[in-house]
């Protein structure tokens, strides 16, 4: 189900609240607890294409031999990894695996809300804002936003886990940081948006999405792997 939620998760976002009927009333998603710390991630590196031929058939693959192996027992070898071409292909991914950039990691924060779905319907997409105050200056806010693709049944909770190279270093004003404090800064969750999977969608009263149409079209340009959420 999962899986299948990554691949939808651009389809239904491309033209948000088209043909569907936005609600800015209470959401019913509750924020139960949030925090964020700093962490290091290593980026991930996308899966390398197959580019070796194709298989050949052998007599391995007809029907008859193909049947007779389903008695095999566990852990006989595939006929077909004998191949010229299956050789081959194992050879050259190797190689581009060797070639590839390793993944290295980042210094960043890490971001966990819990919630709880208190409505009736099944919630597939979510976007929240992490905001940081300044206490010494309210107006002064930076806000983290992430999307996430998420599958809450009615009544259930969820923690969203989240990882962004951004945090709170660009709100804290000079007053602040002169005080001796381990938090020098307010920090809350704001739910901006939701999508459930009957078509309907609440969204935040103030919040526009056009705001982060461009970040958005960033964060769906590439494939979703293990990742909850994105940021921004």
């Amino acid at each position: 189900m999962r899986t299948l939620l990554l691949l939808l998760l651009p389809l239904l976002l491309l033209s948000p609240g088209q043909n569907s009927v936005v609600v800015t009333q209470d959401s019913s998603v509750v924020v139960l607890g949030f925090k964020s710390y700093k962490t290091r991630q290593s980026v991930q590196r996308p899966d390398l294409p197959n580019t070796g031929p194709a298989a050949a058939m052998t007599p391995a693959n007809k029907n008859y031999a193909r049947n007779a192996r389903i008695n095999d027992p566990v852990g006989a070898r595939d006929p077909n990894a004998d191949t010229i071409d299956a050789r081959s292909a194992a050879i050259e991914k190797n190689v581009q695996e060797a070639h590839a950039p390793q993944p290295k990691p980042v210094d960043g924060y890490a971001y966990r809300v819990k919630i709880q779905n208190t409505s009736a319907r099944v919630i597939e997409i979510l976007f929240f804002e992490y905001q940081f105050v300044d206490p010494a200056d309210a107006a002064n806010v930076a806000r983290r936003q992430f999307l996430c693709g998420v599958n809450i049944k009615p009544d259930k909770g969820k923690e969203l886990q989240a990882f962004s190279m951004s945090g709170p270093s660009d709100v804290i004003s000079v007053g602040s940081l002169s005080k001796k404090s381990e938090t020098p800064f307010q920090e809350r969750v704001v739910i901006n948006r939701v999508e459930y999977a009957d078509g309907s969608i609440w969204q935040r009263k103030d919040w526009n999405f056009g705001e982060i149409r461009l970040t958005y079209q960033r964060a769906v340009g590439t494939p979703w792997g293990a990742e909850m959420c994105r940021s921004l």
